[in-house]
């Protein structure tokens, strides 16, 4: 598996993962810090231009992480993808934490396993129930630096 910066060229895959639109997500990819895990198997020197999804294939992103900093806080804005995509997804804004002396937060929906199970394996703490989104539960974890 390959981390690496999200590109312009990958918001159709991005927006397949999310279930979101193509334009929110070339704007996510502008507005914050994202990071794309990809199939091992991918050539990152490949040029993605020739791909039939004028950019990444969806079926090589395993997942993406947006977060951005304010304050003493990482915020983590999206998390998504395979358990083992978003484990090590989420450690990439936990390192740049450390680094900072700052905090790191995640809000995953009730239903997100695999980001619980990542916020878990890497030592962050429920802190209790999150803002609903869209009417939807969610819950707040913490990492404290």
């Amino acid at each position: 598996m390959n981390i690496r910066d999200a590109l312009e060229a990958d918001a159709d895959a991005l927006a397949s993962i999310a279930d979101s639109p193509t334009d929110v997500m070339r704007n996510l990819v502008h507005d914050r810090t994202v990071r794309v895990a990809e199939d091992g198997s991918h050539d990152p020197n490949a040029d993605v231009s020739s791909s039939q999804y004028d950019g990444s294939d969806p079926e090589d992103l395993l997942g993406f992480i947006s977060f951005d900093a304010r304050e003493d806080t990482v915020h983590v804005t999206q998390l998504d993808g395979t358990s083992e995509a978003c484990e090590q997804l989420l450690a990439e804004p936990v390192r740049f934490a450390e680094r900072e002396s700052m905090a790191v937060e995640v809000l995953a929906a009730r239903d997100a396993t695999p980001i619980e199970t990542a916020a878990e394996a890497l030592g962050f703490e429920r802190r209790g129930q999150g803002p609903q989104f869209d009417g939807a539960p969610t819950v707040r974890f913490r990492l404290e630096p």
